[in-house]
């Protein structure tokens, strides 16, 4: 991946001007677009802030259950996590969110993301792949390919046909959109007592 000078410069920690610097004395060299604009490899800038050009070697387990009577669920997920880390010997760090696979705003999503585009991990651990996300989680796969980072699941999914993956989720959707819908009635019926 290539970065702007602005946002190479935010990634090493240095000035725009510092980066042109360096630009000026060899010690990197950014490609030009058509425009004449830099880019700057993600490989370069860390080499020229002395780290290595590998990944760490640092590890997320993320761990997701959708409403909190599911707490216990969650629990034994994060302990099945962290066998699994602690048998592969690799340091790691558990994340993990309590709210539906379609919300895309939970803290330990958006956390995650940004450790995967800051290039500080080498592989996320999941149990399944709708932990991470029940729909779109392709496009965080796509992101960690593009970064080098690996994925795993550690319970095997079982094949479903297309009819029984259709199923699924469109039970999923009912089940969310008809809790938003309850949650807001009984929200103002609350508000109703309570005048």
């Amino acid at each position: 991946m290539h970065l702007s000078i602005s946002e190479a410069s935010s990634f090493i920690g240095i000035s725009p001007s510092t980066l042109r610097r360096y630009e000026r004395q060899g010690l990197i060299s950014p490609k030009r677009t058509i425009g004449g604009h830099r880019r700057y490899p993600i490989s370069d800038l860390r080499k020229l802030a002395g780290e290595s050009i590998e990944l760490s070697e640092t590890t997320i387990a993320y761990a997701r259950v959708s409403s909190h009577d599911q707490k216990q669920d969650l629990a034994r997920q994060i302990e099945r996590l962290e066998s699994y880390c602690v048998a592969s010997g690799n340091p790691y760090l558990i994340l993990d969110d309590l709210g539906s696979g379609l919300n895309y705003k939970k803290r330990g999503l958006k956390k995650l993301i940004r450790e995967i585009i800051s290039g500080r991990v080498s592989k996320i651990v999941l149990t399944h792949k709708d932990r991470l996300l029940r729909f779109g989680s392709e496009i965080i796969f796509y992101l960690c390919s593009f970064f080098g980072t690996k994925i795993e699941l550690i319970e095997e999914e079982k094949h479903l046909s297309d009819e029984e993956v259709l199923t699924r989720d469109v039970i999923e959707l009912m089940t969310v959109f008809s809790a938003r819908l309850y949650g807001k009635r009984a929200h103002k019926k609350k508000s109703v007592t309570d005048s």
